[in-house]
């Protein structure tokens, strides 16, 4: 099911389908987590548990300024409260859109993330991000989040 995201314009103009129910897909879900937890074990050592919420795809047009604000995947919700890790899957070939890119804040330095198709980007879920607005064409991305016990 494809939803138009258009709850607040100025934070994110996207549209969005989630893959809880789509067949075929568990080799692909298997690879991703097989990435989470490698990453988890070189890099940040958090306590997860699960995957609690269906993987999402977010098609970003430039015909409808598509982007993503500045924001944390932390916040409202027992879910998010519990999101530890986000994935985000680059799916377009890098010159099918212009702008676009995914930009992480894990310090005072941003980061562009790599566009290259089938490029996977791994962060602690409480880390500043966006999606710079697309200029161009149409960006597609996969975001997945990892779960563990709330933060304190």
């Amino acid at each position: 099911m494809l939803v138009q995201q258009k709850r607040n314009p100025a934070l994110r103009t996207a549209s969005l389908v989630w893959l809880d129910e789509v067949d075929g897909l568990g080799w692909v879900m298997d690879r991703l987590i097989e990435i989470i937890r490698i990453s988890n074990i070189d890099q940040f050592d958090f306590d997860l548990r699960e995957f609690a919420e269906s993987p999402q795809v977010a098609r970003y047009d430039a015909s409808d300024n598509g982007h993503f604000a500045w924001h944390s995947d932390v916040g409202e919700g027992i879910l998010a409260r519990k999101r530890k890790l986000t994935l985000v899957l680059q799916l377009s070939e890098p010159d099918s859109y212009e702008g676009g890119d995914l930009e992480v804040m894990p310090s005072a330095q941003i980061l562009s993330a790599n566009r290259g198709q089938g490029c996977v980007s791994v962060f602690p879920s409480f880390t500043l991000h966006q999606v710079a607005p697309v200029q161009s064409g149409v960006r597609y991305s996969l975001t997945l989040w990892a779960h563990g016990p709330v933060f304190r």
